[in-house]
């Protein structure tokens, strides 16, 4: 079984042409009752041995990670130690040389980078934990300390991943690294407002207008490969997947969904919500704004179910009635998308993925 990567790569050493591989891509597309574009295809596993390895990995990583909290010096009795985090990260970087540059295996090259990048942000936060004791201030200095510290264990890691990313060419180390960026960026503003009444309020928004700033990066990689072929489509399937929660979830906080106490008028509007938001992944042929929104439209429905008296029923009939939403929404996803994109203007058709075969003219 071959990946889009594998094909990209074989041409790029040569092994095939550009035209053999463009022509092996349409032969399967043929062959398959759906487009392939719209089937939003990313490579993690490519076999059983990828899952074997990945286990094994993550018990090595745990045991480094075990030997580091022994060895190393800790915050406080009992507290974390700094070499958790950089036995953790030497050693996932080690195994990349082989499991990733070498073997190209999916599942454990993303186990890697997020082990990597893990250990990095935690072993430079531990450190300065180590260091700078946030307790010993004020509230409002905490806040403050707090925040810069954060902000720099993520500029550690963003420069960390940078690295990682032109060493290996793993997809999801961009969004890695972007949630790195974030994570700057949001502790910054934490410093600079410290504690205050609606610090929540603050955070949350500006984690919306960051979720926003990721779904347009996103868009940035998918318009550069509408065909889906490519390794950016890969890059871009994890930057949505970023971007989705943090979009999704300060918007339904700020509404009070999260308080337990959401009445019939904001469960409407999460419904409405929901539907724009899958109007949306129709168009750009993304399925993570669905799922990152699927609880808190799990929750509004209990709420309107209740509301109606089916007290004893609602858990069934919310998931009833969204099980079967989703399940339509997958049979006839293409003919949906169809339905939408065509109706666009079309220099924006042009940016999105492509629509192929009897939807095309839809």
């Amino acid at each position: 079984m071959y990946s889009q990567n594998d094909l990209d790569e074989a041409v790029a050493a040569g092994a095939i042409s550009a035209d053999a591989a463009a022509a092996l891509r349409a032969h399967v597309d043929r062959l398959r009752t759906s487009p392939a574009i719209d089937e939003e295809q990313f490579r993690l596993i490519t076999g059983f041995n990828d899952i074997f390895v990945s286990i094994a990995a993550a018990i090595l990583l745990f045991a480094v990670g075990f030997i580091g909290q022994q060895i190393g010096p800790q915050i406080e009795p009992g507290g974390p130690s700094p070499t958790i985090g950089l036995f953790i990260a030497v050693t996932a970087w080690g195994l990349s040389e082989f499991f990733t540059r070498k073997r190209r295996m999916a599942l454990p090259s993303i186990l890697l980078l997020l082990a990597f990048a893990g250990g990095v942000l935690a072993a430079v936060g531990f450190t300065l934990a180590l260091f700078i004791n946030p307790e010993s201030f004020s509230d409002q200095q905490e806040v403050v300390v707090a925040g810069l510290m954060g902000a720099t264990a993520a500029a550690v890691t963003a420069v960390a991943t940078w690295f990682h990313w032109r060493r290996f060419r793993v997809p999801i180390t961009v969004a890695a690294g972007t949630a790195a960026a974030v994570g700057i960026c949001a502790g910054i503003l934490l410093a600079v407002i410290g504690d205050r009444p609606n610090t929540e309020q603050i955070m949350l928004g500006f984690l919306l207008l960051l979720g926003v700033g990721v779904f347009l990066f996103a868009m940035r990689w998918d318009a550069s490969d509408p065909k889906r072929i490519t390794r950016r489509s890969d890059v871009a399937f994890w930057l949505h997947l970023l971007a989705a929660p943090m979009i999704v979830h300060p918007v339904f906080t700020l509404l009070g969904l999260n308080d337990g106490q959401a009445t019939v008028g904001e469960a409407v509007v999460v419904l409405l919500l929901y539907v724009a938001l899958a109007i949306t992944a129709l168009a750009i042929d993304r399925r993570a704004l669905l799922v990152s929104a699927l609880a808190y439209v799990l929750f509004a429905l209990n709420r309107l179910f209740e509301q109606v008296g089916a007290v004893e029923l609602n858990v069934a009939l919310t998931a009833l009635v969204i099980g079967s939403a989703l399940l339509l929404l997958s049979a006839f996803w293409h003919q949906a998308r169809a339905a939408i994109v065509t109706r666009l203007p079309a220099a924006l058709q042009g940016r999105l993925p492509h629509l192929t075969g009897q939807f095309a003219t839809a």
